[in-house]
């Protein structure tokens, strides 16, 4: 393989045989006026209208990738790519492939990813329609920028540049349209340089529905941003839940609260025995996460996903877990006894439940623990440290 090339410009295509010949014309154009060692590449995902050969009669090299999906295209398309730098685009017009000048530039002056940002740049009407202009693009891009602290305003813009290298170390998989948020986030997590561009939207030139889907699409996006980044979704509010349930319990173990006309008792408590435990375990499901992520090599190993993995035993969580389940079980056996002394009579629910209640917390977050360490310790074993 020829890996001497600077620069590869890499097209998805399924079935553009109206708009390829135009894309790779002017990807080419670019080439020779910048004086830029490089390649057209196209993967193709099963065109059926002649995109192929049209392709390749215009100077483009063509890869066929037999795996469905725009993510699974461009996959192919990078470990197919002789460039050194890689810039994608769309193949159906929407992107000028002509003025790739800012891409190349910030890749040659160190940049890792290069992205564009099309409400930076021109966006010509009838290019976005208004659903993705004021609502889903700001939204996801908004949410990309929070999980992931990277000041990236077009999460979401095909056009955007890489270091080939750089790129493959990330170890990518998603198939589908969300392959773009995978890209981003994976590259923020490892320390990436990212970089943005001002960039030219035009309205595409099919002429028939895009192969987007905007509710599916869209979802399958900030899906993927959720579980990638699983503080958001499970260890924030997890924690919320835990401490707010673990307050709530000490604090009515001593007595019922008043607020003006309103009161706090038993029932309550209830209700805090259940957000501690939801909240223990969905802060279990974020450190799982974050931690099957690390060990398969899927996402970048973070430091304190080593500290789990080189300081906390299976030993270990299983003696916290069970002084955890020993102490509740204790807790209830002397309730028991109390009761037992009275003559099993009937009992003062607001009395008995303010010391039941935290006993069955402490045993079914224990048994929760334990459970917990065994998986744990389990997926470790068959899946291995972190790989770096």
């Amino acid at each position: 393989m020829n890996n001497r090339l600077e620069l590869t410009i890499l097209m998805p295509c399924l079935n553009e045989a109206r708009t390829v010949v135009a894309c790779v014309e002017e990807a080419l154009g670019f080439l020779r006026r910048a004086g830029v060692s490089g390649e057209v590449l196209v993967a193709d995902n099963g065109s059926t209208d002649g995109s192929i050969a049209q392709a390749e009669a215009a100077g483009a090299r063509v890869i066929a990738v037999a795996e469905r999906g725009y993510g699974a295209a461009l996959q192919a398309g990078i470990a197919a790519a002789h460039g050194h730098f890689v810039i994608m685009g769309d193949s159906d017009q929407s992107y000028n492939f002509g003025a790739l000048d800012g891409y190349l530039e910030r890749l040659r002056s160190g940049a890792d990813l290069v992205m564009g940002n099309r409400f930076a740049g021109t966006i010509h009407p009838g290019a976005m329609p208004p659903l993705h202009r004021y609502l889903g693009n700001p939204v996801l891009s908004f949410i990309g920028r929070l999980f992931f602290r990277v000041p990236v305003g077009d999460f979401h813009c095909g056009l955007r540049g890489f270091r080939r290298d750089k790129l493959q170390a990330l170890r990518l998989v998603c198939p589908g349209m969300e392959f773009a948020s995978e890209m981003v986030a994976k590259a923020a997590l490892a320390g990436l340089r990212i970089e943005e561009v001002p960039t030219e939207l035009r309205p595409d030139g099919r002429g028939r529905p895009p192969h987007l889907r905007t509710w599916r699409d869209g979802w399958r996006h900030l899906r993927f941003l959720l579980l990638f980044c699983p503080r958001w979704l499970f260890l924030y509010p997890g924690l919320v839940l835990f401490m707010l349930g673990l307050v709530g319990l000490v604090t009515l173990s001593q007595g019922p609260l008043r607020f003006g006309s309103m009161g706090l008792d038993v029932h309550s408590m209830l209700y805090m025995s259940g957000f501690a435990l939801l909240g223990a375990q969905l802060i279990q499901f974020a450190v799982l996460i974050r931690w099957l992520g690390a060990l398969s090599g899927v996402s970048p190993p973070q430091r304190w996903i080593s500290w789990i993995a080189g300081g906390v035993s299976v030993e270990g969580g299983l003696v916290i877990s069970g002084l955890m389940m020993a102490s509740g079980v204790i807790w209830s056996i002397l309730l028991l006894s109390a009761w037992g002394q009275g003559g099993f009579g009937a009992l003062d629910p607001g009395q008995s439940m303010r010391s039941v209640i935290p006993a069955v917390t402490l045993v079914l977050m224990g048994g929760q623990g334990f459970a917990w360490t065994f998986f744990a310790g389990a997926v470790h074993a068959v899946v291995g440290h972190p790989k770096r």
